[in-house]
């Protein structure tokens, strides 16, 4: 399955080059990175909007770091397995009473996944 196109608006033109002094690069890169945002992200936040301060996100703690490493890896496999499903029922293999408890059970882990994410400071 391919992935969609970008909007003719979305796609990125040429870039811009800025030279800093150490110093400054230095300083530019601590901010983007405190406020959670790749350089150019910080960049057009800061120029475009001009916004010269951008609150920083908070930092996760390990324990989330560690809980949204085992939920990002459980969609992946829950979207592996929504994705076969829906194989076999445009192929006529998977009953509708198959496939309404496939649903069933994705949605329940859906919601047990994200009360767990939601639990961990």
């Amino acid at each position: 399955m391919a992935r969609p196109r970008r909007d003719s608006n979305a796609v990125l033109g040429p870039p811009i080059h800025v030279r800093l002094s150490v110093q400054d690069r230095e300083a530019f890169i601590a901010k983007a990175d405190a406020a959670g945002l790749t350089q150019s992200d910080f960049f057009r936040q800061c120029v475009l909007t001009n916004r010269t301060e951008v609150i920083a996100r908070p930092v996760a703690s390990t324990d989330r770091k560690r809980v949204l490493f085992f939920v990002s890896k459980a969609s992946n496999n829950l979207n592996q397995l929504a994705h076969a499903v829906n194989s076999e029922r445009l192929t006529g293999r998977v009953s509708e009473g198959t496939i309404l408890s496939v649903l069933d059970s994705l949605l329940s882990l859906e919601l047990l996944l994200k009360a767990h994410l939601t639990s961990v400071d």
